[in-house]
């Protein structure tokens, strides 16, 4: 990856957090739970974009309303971006969500298992 795919790839991050927090929080009221941009992998020509987000809501209901709403209003958050970033092309952006932080959980608690077996033997 080129130091300036990088350097947008971040620009990026910063600017869709901003306008989920924003302007998307304040249209659409579906919109539920703590929204986290993780990532953002631009394509080297920059015409489309992988956002990887982050949901914490108090339910698993929430959690796929809010993505279904981030996937639904692409269109919108790109427009948006349009506004603030100096690009030719604004990136056609895909919402998927980042399941680090659940896979993180779930090593540690295998982990913690192990380790509790090792100290009963």
């Amino acid at each position: 990856m080129s130091r300036r795919t990088e350097r947008v790839d971040g620009e990026l991050q910063r600017e869709i957090a901003a306008i989920i927090s924003g302007e998307l929080k304040n249209r659409c009221p579906d919109l539920k739970g703590l929204i986290s941009v993780t990532g953002v992998d631009a394509a080297p020509d920059f015409k489309t974009a992988k956002v990887y987000v982050s949901v914490y809501a108090a339910s698993e209901e929430e959690k796929k309303a809010s993505l279904a709403v981030l996937r639904e209003n692409a269109g919108l958050v790109r427009r948006a971006l349009a506004g603030v970033m100096r690009m030719r092309t604004v990136p056609a952006l895909t919402f998927l969500e980042d399941t680090s932080m659940a896979y993180g959980s779930h090593m540690d608690a295998l982990f913690a298992s192990l380790h509790d077996k090792e100290q009963k033997k």
